[in-house]
């Protein structure tokens, strides 16, 4: 039995940059984190005493006789990509799928490094990350960037730098009490809303406006501002928070679908009460909200979202990573 635990992430800086179709081009590069909430996959091979070859338990239950008959697209493409039958795969998690925080990317993750581990394959985190871009992107056609399987693969507070060789990982050289302070600064509250974030991702890119690739690079150019904010000694990291209410007015910019008038309300009791600049989450529409607020202002924040979920975390560093490997 392989058990594996893939945290979920954060992206701060950068998103929609991750995208082929424009890093391919013009470059890309996001500034994300990975916090202590995560996915659970568990794998072992099925016993021989069942009508059925494999089971699937997700959010439903699958009991299958073929694996071209598994309707979770994830599961299916990945099992048949690794040559994986007869299995029992079990899912859980921390947070709810579909808000935001790259959980289906999680899953790849996690779901392809318990097969690997079940094959005794020794694989690296780029591979990894790898296999899940492939698998999401090319063979599930699902639309959306490489971020997410990055940074569920690698985990940590990362420069992600994307161009037409790929991309590289740099992680962010700043003393850990830093980091905790910039995560103690930092509230994230459940919107209640959930999407698919592939669904998302195309309305966004049929009601894009002309100017997008400009809105885009504009992103493209704050990832430098807040590495900046964080890695320079002395810098004020309130700076850090006024960056996040710059790049979410933009995100908004580049698709129709990524806002609503219930989060824009949201959003602006949030900074009201004195947050000095937060952002949705993932591709938009739902999710999570993310606020960056002084300390002595939080208590004003949490008053102010009144009956929204707050769902403590910190940062994690240690990525993708198998719990428990038995043979």
């Amino acid at each position: 039995m392989i058990i594996t635990q893939t945290p979920f992430r954060m992206s701060f800086f950068g998103g929609g940059t991750d995208m082929e179709s424009h890093f391919r081009e013009h470059g890309g590069a996001v500034l994300s984190a990975t916090f202590d909430k995560y996915c659970y996959v568990q794998v072992r091979h099925l016993p021989p005493f069942f009508e059925y070859r494999s089971e699937l338990i997700y959010s439903h239950t699958e009991r299958i006789t073929s694996t071209e008959d598994i309707r979770h697209p994830l599961i299916r493409n990945a099992m048949m990509m690794l040559g994986m039958h007869d299995l029992r795969v079990t899912y859980d998690a921390d947070l709810p799928a579909r808000s935001g925080l790259g959980t289906s990317s999680s899953f790849a993750v996690g779901m392809l490094g318990a097969f690997h581990a079940l094959r005794g394959d020794a694989v690296t985190r780029q591979m990894l990350a790898d296999e899940a871009i492939h698998l999401e992107r090319n063979i599930c056609r699902e639309a959306g960037g490489w971020q997410d399987q990055v940074a569920a693969a690698f985990g940590g507070l990362n420069r992600i730098d994307f161009g037409p060789e790929g991309y590289t990982v740099h992680p962010l050289d700043i003393p850990m009490e830093r980091k905790t302070q910039l995560s103690d600064n930092l509230l994230m509250f459940f919107t209640g809303f959930t999407r698919l974030s592939c669904e998302v991702q195309e309305m966004n890119a049929r009601s894009a406006p002309g100017n997008k690739t400009a809105t885009l690079r504009e992103m493209h150019q704050l990832v430098d501002e807040a590495q900046a904010v964080l890695t320079t000694p002395g810098a004020d990291l309130d700076d850090f928070g006024r960056l996040l209410d710059v790049t979410w007015r933009l995100k908004k910019q580049t698709g129709g679908s990524i806002s609503t008038s219930v989060i824009d309300d949201m959003y602006m009791r949030g900074m009201a009460a004195g947050a000095l600049g937060g952002k949705l989450l993932g591709a938009g529409n739902g999710g999570f909200l993310v606020f960056y607020v002084p300390q002595e202002r939080r208590e004003r924040v949490r008053r102010a979202m009144g009956n929204l979920l707050e769902v403590p975390f910190q940062f994690e560093y240690e990525g993708s990573k198998v719990l428990y490997h038995h043979a």
